[in-house]
């Protein structure tokens, strides 16, 4: 069975644009993308609804020793949230979360020096604030992103993904004002099962595209996709 709908990330952010029109050309929405992967996602979103890009930071909690199990995430903002089923059935001592914790945060603040390069944090309050990532599996890092951006007092928080499980998207409803899930297979298997090309983001992409957002200058080839101003 033949899996992936998108060619890339970027094809997966045009994509979700088109269930996004409904934002489209309203000043007072904010794009963020979580790094890494959801940022090319988020800048086509952005170029589509001509709003501003910002990256939103977060870290995901791996269980040591089994690091692609997530027991939780961190994001800017202080905020941790954790997986207690995952932290319950393997007895994890809050000492272990606090030391993988430590780590994340550090990792969150090198992150935010290198990609915004001395640009602040786009203001939140009173916006809405759509939280683009490239696919929801478990949710647990946009979730930590939803309950950090509602400390920046937004007007509404839109959780937005090309793919995403449908229960998981379901469970966003009870946190987020609007859940925008492009695709909702009944069988998710792995969110890069979507993707022909899956391949990591890396730094330099990150900060490419932020830069490329907030330049003045827009390409030929942007089109009637170029931000408003």
């Amino acid at each position: 069975m033949e899996l992936a709908r998108f060619a890339d990330r970027a094809d997966a952010g045009r994509a979700l644009a088109a269930a996004l029109t409904r934002y489209a050309g309203r000043p007072d929405v904010i794009v963020l993308g979580l790094p890494r992967g959801g940022v090319p996602v988020a800048y086509e979103v952005a170029r589509a609804l001509g709003a501003p890009l910002d990256v939103f930071l977060v870290r995901k909690l791996g269980v040591p020793g089994h690091e692609e199990l997530a027991m939780g995430a961190v994001a800017s903002g202080g905020v941790r949230v954790l997986n207690d089923d995952v932290v319950g059935s393997l007895h994890i001592p809050p000492a272990v979360i606090d030391q993988v914790a430590a780590r994340e945060e550090r990792e969150l603040a090198r992150r935010e020096a290198l990609y915004r390069a001395g640009r602040p944090p786009l203001a939140l309050a009173g916006k809405t604030v759509i939280l683009v990532d490239d696919g929801l599996a478990t949710g647990s890092t946009m979730r930590a992103a939803v309950l950090a951006a509602r400390r920046l007092h937004p007007a509404a928080v839109v959780v937005a993904v090309p793919v995403g499980s449908p229960d998981v998207c379901d469970d966003f409803r009870a946190i987020a004002d609007d859940v925008v899930c492009a695709e909702t297979p009944p069988y998710l298997y792995a969110v890069g099962l979507w993707y022909r090309d899956f391949r990591q983001t890396t730094d330099d992409e990150v900060r490419d595209l932020l830069a490329r957002a907030t330049s003045p200058r827009v390409d030929a080839d942007d089109g009637p996709a170029k931000r408003a101003s």
